[in-house]
This record gives structure tokens, C-alpha cells and sequence, in this order.
């Protein structure tokens, strides 16, 4: 039977071969896990669709393969099913990313990486190698480019045999044993570090976001000394009543979705000829994790309560940590939170995640001297920055929404009903 890469997302059009997990001969029993697959979405194993033994394997590690395309060829024992539902619905409950081991700052293969996003962004479809002047419209898997940089080799010079004319490993393979003459090597003052698939994708992502969304900022002090001050007297007892710490981002959150509620602009996308609002507020929250900056979502974070949100952003960075994010937990995002405090930032412009209309960062809380009623008093003072994407929203609608977050945020205190 024929194994095709089964549909796992609505909007995932494509993947990459991260690494096979059998060899053609190999035995495997129904939903064993046979290839690491890295999607722009989610980082996932595929199952066996059903017990037998590889004949062939068809799409190499590292190479871009489009949703059911074939990648490899079984033997099945008894009846042959078919690559169906099951398939696709076993694919989705396996649909997790592996607990990464310790390594570089974005991984390597889908064990070694997760879902990235704001200002590691994600959402964009996994990049596919395009190079410009005489290669123009040659693509290159990852793989194939990453053995090529290793041996110095110029991809340009080389005829493809894969599908479509594609180049493949076995093609570099034989271009470095001919003796292929090297393009550029490092000097002695400097280290070539060939790029990871994940890392590629970043990398596009960033450019798509820059390249197609016209991007402003701005940015709003929001005295939390309220916030402070009643989260210093009931955090120890919320953390013993509930199992988690009390997060200063979960009161932000709390601000964001019912400033969102007021100004529906902001939770949107857009669409060419028209501007998508969405009905539901999913808040994606950036979250750091050995591999880098994930982006899972809260769906429907406006009907949350504080204690919700914050029970949320605990069991969602967990999972993060943990490399056990699910394909759900990253989809349907309308709208990005990047609480860049927590790295000691006072101001930073993070770049929106396409397709959103707009990210919001909060930012670390310090002491500051203000001005109140003609008298100075010591305040913790909070900067709030939003980018926006200025095709969807102008200038005074960015201002309502952060004026809107500033007054929510403010008049959260011991009153408040957590």
C-alpha cells in the first residue's frame, strides 16, 4: 500500500520529512510511529496506518512534501486498508510535539522543535528553498541544503533526479564524491552554522510579516500599582487554593480580551478585498521553552475569569516545556500577547503574527516617580506596546484599544473579583 502525509489542519498545506523512524524491511504494527513531521502548525509522529513491513521509502528526511502526497510504500498484512480517516484521525490524537532535548536555541528535527511565533513567529506554511538570478525557481529541501552547505557544494551546478527535477541527497551525495568545487567556506575568524529547517521557517515567516504587513507602534504607561498590591496579599493563598502562581499576566490577559470585546478591529485579519473580524477571542501567549518561543492558544479567553486565564497560561506553558503542545493548542489564534516583561524588557516592538491584525506586549513593571495630584508618588508603572497591522487599523483605533486595555488594567485592585 502506499502511505500517503494525511491532512492534519485546515490551513497546514504541507510538511517536512524531519526523520524516518524505520528502514525499507522493517516490521512495524498498526500506529507505530514511523516519521517525524515538521508543519508550520505543529511538530508531530506519524502512525503506521496498519501492520506490515516497509518496502520503500519515497520522500527523503528533510524534504517539503504537500499534504497526501506519497511518501513511502508498505506491505500489509491480510487486508490492505486504505490511508483514511482513521489514518488522519489517529495522526491528530498523536499530534504532539516530543519532549526536546537540550540543544541549540531553535532544534533540529520535530522532536528537537515546536510551534514558534510572534517574534519567532508562526502561522505561514513551511518554507520551501527558492534561489534567485540563473537557479531562479529551484527549490531545495533542508536536507539537501544543509549537506550542500556542509561540503561546500553549489547547488546551481547540480541536475536533480527527484520528483519534478528536484535535487535530492543521493544528487549532492554523488556532486561532493565527483569533487564538486566549493562556493564559500568560513574563515578563520568565523563559524558556519547550517540553518535548521525550523530555523528557515522563522526566517521566511519573518520576512512575510514584515514584507506584507504594513506594520506601526505604539506604546502606553499603565500604572498596575493596584495590581501589585492585591496580587502581594493573595498570591500565597491562591497558589495553596489553586495549584498555580498568580500572574501579573493573567490579569493583563483579562484586560486584553474585554478590550478586545470593545474594539473588535483589533481582533481580525486581513483578507485582500475585506477585513476578516473574528467572532471569538483566542489569545495566542508566547511562551519560552527549551527550543525556542511557542505560541499556544486560549480559546474563547474572554469568557475566562482571572483565575481561568491563569490556570490556562500554567497548563499551556507546562505543555510547552514539556514539548507536548497538541495541534489544537496552536491553532485559531486571533490575536498574540508576548509578555516580554519577564525578560527584563521596558519597551520592545514585536512584529505581528500573520495572519493577526496586531500583537500587545507587556512589559516588566518597575518603580517610577509620577505626578499625582500635584504631588509626587512612587508607582509601578507598566509599558504596554502594541504593532499593528495599519491596513486594518489607523492610528486612533490602536489608541482606543490600548486606552482600553490601560483602563481595564487600572482599575483592577482589591475589589477586584478574581
Amino acid at each position: 500500500m502506499k502511505i500517503e502525509l494525511p491532512q492534519v489542519g485546515e490551513s497546514v498545506t504541507e510538511g517536512i520529512i524531519g526523520r524516518w523512524l524505520v528502514s525499507p524491511g522493517d516490521r512495524v504494527e498498526k500506529y507505530d510511529p514511523l516519521v517525524e513531521v515538521i508543519t508550520d502548525k505543529v511538530n508531530l509522529e506519524m502512525p503506521s496506518p496498519a501492520t506490515g513491513t516497509m518496502s520503500k521509502i519515497i520522500a527523503e528526511e528533510g524534504e517539503t512534501v504537500p499534504m497526501g502526497a506519497v511518501i513511502a510504500e508498505m506491505e500489509v498484512e491480510g487486508e490492505e486498508p486504505g490511508v483514511g480517516p482513521d489514518l488522519n484521525a489517529s495522526l491528530q490524537k498523536t499530534a504532539e510535539v516530543a519532549e526536546p532535548p537540550v540543544i541549540d536555541r531553535m532544534g533540529v528535527l520535530i522532536k528537537n522543535m515546536a510551534p514558534v511565533g510572534p517574534t519567532g513567529s508562526g502561522g505561514p506554511s513551511a518554507p520551501i528553498e527558492t534561489e534567485g538570478g540563473g537557479d531562479r525557481g529551484r527549490r531545495y529541501s533542508p536536507a539537501v541544503r544543509r549537506l550542500a552547505e556542509q561540503h561546500g557544494v553549489d547547488l546551481a551546478l547540480i541536475t536533480g533526479t527527484g520528483i519534478g527535477g528536484r535535487v535530492t541527497r543521493a544528487d549532492v551525495q554523488a556532486s561532493i564524491d565527483s569533487g564538486a568545487r566549493p562556493v564559500r567556506s568560513e574563515g578563520p575568524d568565523e563559524a558556519r552554522v547550517p540553518l535548521t529547517p525550523l530555523r528557515r521557517m522563522i526566517a521566511q515567516n519573518m520576512v512575510k510579516s514584515t514584507t506584507e504587513i504594513p506594520q506601526a507602534w505604539s506604546s502606553v504607561e499603565v500604572d498596575v500599582t493596584g495590581i501589585v498590591t492585591f496580587r502581594e496579599a493573595v498570591k500565597d493563598e491562591f497558589r495553596a487554593r489553586e495549584g498555580v502562581n498568580l500572574t501579573y499576566l493573567a490579569f493583563a490577559l483579562h484586560a486584553v480580551a474585554a478590550a478586545l470585546k470593545e474594539n473588535p478591529l483589533l481582533n481580525s485579519s486581513w483578507d485582500g478585498d475585506a477585513i476578516l473580524i473574528k467572532h471569538r477571542t483566542n489569545i495566542g501567549v508566547a511562551v519560552a521553552a527549551p527550543v525556542g518561543l511557542l505560541v499556544p492558544v486560549i480559546h474563547d479567553a474572554d469568557k475566562l475569569t482571572i483565575t481561568g486565564l491563569a490556570l490556562a497560561v500554567d497548563s499551556l506553558s507546562e505543555k510547552a516545556r514539556q514539548g507536548k503542545l497538541s495541534l489544537e493548542n496552536v491553532q485559531g489564534g486571533t490575536f498574540t500577547v508576548n509578555n516580554t516583561g519577564v525578560l527584563g524588557s521596558v519597551v520592545s516592538r514585536a512584529l505581528v503574527n500573520y495572519p493577526q491584525a496586531a500583537i500587545l506586549t507587556t512589559e516588566a513593571i518597575v518603580k517610577r516617580p509620577v505626578v499625582i495630584d500635584d504631588a509626587i508618588a512612587i508607582r509601578s508603572i507598566m509599558n504596554v506596546g502594541l504593532t499593528f497591522d495599519h491596513r486594518i487599523v489607523d492610528g486612533a483605533e490602536a489608541s482606543a484599544f490600548t486606552g482600553s486595555v490601560k483602563r481595564h488594567m487600572e482599575a483592577m485592585d482589591h475589589n477586584t473579583r478574581i
